[in-house]
């Protein structure tokens, strides 16, 4: 089967998660992981947030006070 591993990774959802756990477990956080990964976060979402933002106020412009 093509997708053999995938396939049963999805029906075998226990076993995935219990194999998850385990490895988490095996490797712990180091000291400014936490950080790293808000940092990323933000780095990732913050741009597309403002992209949002412009659209909303863009469209509120042309709906609304271009006739000003």
């Amino acid at each position: 089967m093509l997708f053999g591993k995938k396939i049963n990774r999805i029906l075998n959802v226990r076993k995935a998660e219990e194999r998850f756990e385990k490895e988490r477990e095996e490797l712990p956080l180091e000291k400014n992981d936490r950080l790293a990964m808000i940092l990323a976060a933000l780095v990732v979402f913050v741009p597309v947030f403002l992209g949002v933002v412009a659209v909303f106020l863009l469209v509120l412009y042309l709906f609304f006070f271009r006739h000003l």
